[in-house]
């Protein structure tokens, strides 16, 4: 046994898009130990609840996360529409779904960029986040903002896009999908990514399943549990299936990644094509929520949970949200046993952690 020291990883880092702070326990150059540290940037949103009714908590939930703010606010307006028995107009369950997988291209989009960023591939990461610019316009056009859209509300939506809109989406991904197939090849086949990537950083299946993992991270390793397949918003009439692989190392979370944005241009396409022309986006919302519920939705990261509340006033009693990356760090720890201090940046940003989301 080489001499053992402990290197302190993070909050700032060059590499960390995020304050991941990770203290390394390393024998040379070789990492033995991981021990995570996380509290750093607490918010406090979840104690919101004392001061901010149900309805305003969809703000409120939204913030949880800049990058995947949609999907915060409708698993939480999901979740408080179950306990009040509220159905939601087709329409906007339609409406849901497809700003739902535009917020999951541009998350990996990014991802993919940062990606190429951590292993010094400059010209790749410009690539991908002038790519991801297309689908930001697409978000703004439709709600008003590129990364925040607070169209979410308790029994529908606020917004609806026109057919005008409906086909400038179509038009541009049918541009996205070509600049894409360009950036993929050189992700899959270019040899200085592959020599950064393949074999590092393997965790089996059952090691995700022991620990918990979820999402691209999980489906990497073989795990095919996508919570899109549970039914919620209009996912029941869609068709896809989760992109999986069985390699679970760096390369493969990129291949699931990378794959997963062309589902979501499919996944778009079919929305549109089978939108309700129906124009109500809401339904009236009477009284408060009394009871409770759980509610699952795949993040861009993976599963992110939702538990919700009421007691039959106007605030909640309690709201509960467990994120992808929190699920994740388990895994991350252990994905870090046995592998070379330089590889660890390249091996935090494949778990695409978002440590806001993780401390509320």
């Amino acid at each position: 046994m080489g001499k053992r020291s402990v290197i302190p990883y993070g909050p700032q880092h060059p590499v960390l898009p995020e304050p991941v702070h990770i203290d390394l326990v390393v024998e040379d150059e070789r990492v033995v130990e991981a021990i995570p540290s996380i509290g750093f940037i607490h918010r406090g949103l979840e104690s919101l609840v004392d001061r901010r009714d149900f309805n305003q908590m969809t703000y409120v939930a939204e913030r949880t996360c800049g990058i995947c703010s949609f999907q915060h606010g409708m698993g939480y307006c999901e979740a408080v529409e179950h306990i009040m028995g509220v159905e939601v107009p087709d329409r906007a369950k339609f409406l849901r779904t497809l700003w739902a997988e535009t917020s999951r291209m541009h998350s990996h989009l990014l991802w993919l960029g940062l990606l190429a960023d951590g292993f010094g591939f400059e010209n790749l990461f410009y690539q991908c986040w002038r790519v991801r610019e297309k689908v930001l316009d697409i978000q703004e056009m439709t709600a008003g903002g590129r990364l925040i859209f607070s169209v979410n509300k308790v029994g529908g939506v606020l917004k609806d896009v026109t057919d005008d809109q409906l086909k400038f989406i179509l038009a541009t991904m049918d541009e996205v999908e070509a600049e894409l197939k360009v950036i993929k090849e050189t992700f899959f086949e270019d040899y200085s990514v592959k020599s950064r990537l393949v074999g590092v950083g393997v965790l089996t299946a059952e090691q995700i399943n022991a620990l918990g993992a979820v999402g691209p991270f999980a489906r990497a390793s073989g795990v095919n549990v996508d919570m899109r397949k549970l039914g919620y918003a209009a996912y029941p009439h869609i068709d896809f299936e989760p992109i999986t692989s069985n390699d679970g190392d760096c390369y493969a979370r990129c291949y699931v990644r990378m794959m997963e944005v062309f589902q979501s241009i499919d996944i778009i396409r079919q929305v549109i094509a089978k939108m309700p022309a129906e124009k109500d986006l809401a339904v009236a919302v009477k009284g408060n929520p009394d009871g409770e519920y759980f509610m699952r939705v795949e993040q861009p990261r993976g599963e992110a949970f939702y538990y919700v509340k009421g007691n039959g006033t106007p605030n909640l009693e309690r709201m509960r949200i467990r994120t992808p990356t929190f699920a994740n760090i388990p895994g991350l720890c252990e994905m870090l046993k046995n592998t070379e201090l330089a590889d660890i940046g390249l091996l935090i940003l494949t778990i695409d952690p978002c440590i806001s989301c993780t401390e509320r």
